[in-house]
């Protein structure tokens, strides 16, 4: 077998879980970084209605790309319990069914994207004065989706067997490049929002090139053949088995998110720009807890695959303690420098106020969404992925509309439309953490025998 970047069923866990940890977390905060400087440009340079235009399109992403996504968290997971059973085999079969799946999957991401796009913001809601630049964005941003779902494929395959540096070194130079196109496209150009989405494809297509240079490059079970590329029965429905599931989850939950999208449009502009700045700090803070996830599913999948439960054990109590002080501390980062952080990016007091208004009700709070994050990704390294999808469908997803449909009726107001996220989390983290202590017990019963 190739040479493994970090050993996960030997030796003292805290330090490699944190070393794993950090460069993922970092890979998502820069990307995240980049994303923002993009925000930046489009509030300072264009108008607050390219703003808004950018803004309407978050929810309706999320929607479309999450499926896709969640099917990569599937070859993580499988790639990495074949490496901890030592499973040669099973390694190369899983990285060639990686790589296909992407590219079918970024293909078929376009194609949706590009039909469903226009249709989707209209039933939104999304205001006659935004919604164009919407859909422009969309479109350009949609070209792109075959070269985001081979990166981020990709990158699965590196952190599978320990490697998170490769995508972070990726990225950062990506996002430089993304940085320079879009200031230049909308600065010197004048393209608006067109600007930013023409910054990302060109970002996307120089990512995916460089992740399949790489991999080609690799040694042993990891190393890609493009010629020999093809998709093994068993290792697709296993990537599927856990990524399916996951997908769905995400796919469900933008779903929701998309009727909270439609509540806010109805406050106007500003409230459509504030609100996407205030997610863009939200994803900051998620990223955090997002690496520790990714760490959980990694070293989870590695050593129960191994059959090393006590150590199973110790990865939950870590990622747990450590995934949760991190994204706390986050969050409470930006509700202490709310004001001043949400100015950098527009000078539209309107798109302050809705801003702040969501980091005091809704970020504040962002960190309880570890409760049921830590334990779903954990059920996901041991290879159950459908009980806490359905879990976190039905208490995020249904809670939510439910506050929307049968609450925000008889308490409407932008603060009060917010605390369906706590809420939602709050509930979820109960259902999947109660499930959590039952569906481990016999995972590790069926390890120990």
């Amino acid at each position: 077998m190739a040479k493994i970047q970090t050993d996960m069923i030997h030796g003292p866990l805290l330090g490699k879980i944190v070393m794993f940890a950090i460069p993922y977390a970092a890979t998502g905060i820069l990307e995240q970084l980049f994303n923002s400087i993009n925000v930046f440009v489009v509030g300072r340079f264009a108008s607050s209605h390219a703003l808004a235009a950018v803004g309407a399109t978050t929810f309706l992403v999320s929607l479309v790309i999450n499926l896709f996504m969640g099917v990569s968290i599937g070859a993580n997971a499988v790639i990495a319990n074949y490496i901890g059973r030592q499973d040669r085999q099973g390694v190369r079969r899983a990285v060639s069914t990686t790589v296909a799946l992407s590219l079918m999957s970024g293909v078929l991401l376009m194609v949706i994207g590009l039909l469903v796009a226009t249709p989707l913001l209209r039933l939104l809601g999304t205001p006659d004065d935004v919604i164009s630049d919407s859909a422009l964005y969309l479109h350009i941003y949609f070209l792109s989706s075959p070269f985001f779902m081979v990166y981020n494929f990709g990158a699965a395959i590196f952190r599978s067997k320990g490697d998170t540096r490769t995508p972070l070194y990726i990225l950062a130079v990506a996002g430089v490049i993304n940085i320079v196109v879009s200031m230049v496209t909308v600065i010197v150009f004048q393209m608006s929002v067109a600007g930013v989405a023409c910054a990302t494809l060109v970002s996307n297509v120089f990512s995916s090139v460089v992740v399949v240079v790489l991999l080609r490059r690799e040694e042993g079970d990891f190393r890609v053949r493009l010629s020999k590329v093809r998709i093994y029965r068993k290792e697709l429905f296993n990537i599927l088995g856990i990524g399916l599931p996951a997908g769905l989850q995400a796919m469900v939950f933008s779903f929701s998110n998309i009727f909270v999208q439609s509540s806010i449009n109805k406050f106007g502009y500003a409230a459509i720009a504030g609100a996407s700045l205030c997610i863009t700090f939200d994803t900051y803070c998620y990223y955090v807890l997002s690496a520790f996830c990714a760490t959980a599913i990694t070293f989870m999948g590695q050593n129960y695959g191994a059959g090393q439960v006590d150590r199973c054990r110790r990865i939950f109590r870590l990622c747990f303690l450590l995934g949760g002080a991190s994204i706390f501390t986050a969050n409470m980062l930006f509700v202490v420098f709310a004001h001043p952080i949400t100015s950098i990016f527009t000078t539209d007091q309107h798109v302050v106020h809705y801003c702040v208004s969501r980091i005091y009700v809704a970020l504040a709070f962002q960190w309880i969404a570890t409760t049921y994050e830590i334990p779903a990704a954990c059920m996901r390294g041991f290879g159950q992925s459908l009980v806490p999808a359905l879990l976190t469908i039905f208490g995020t997803c249904f809670i939510r509309l439910a506050w929307i449909f049968l609450v925000l009726p008889h308490w409407y107001g932008y603060e009060h439309l917010m605390l369906c996220y706590p809420i939602s989390w709050a509930i979820t983290g109960i259902l999947v953490g109660a499930v959590y202590v039952l569906v481990s017990r016999k995972a590790y019963r069926v390890v120990m025998g």
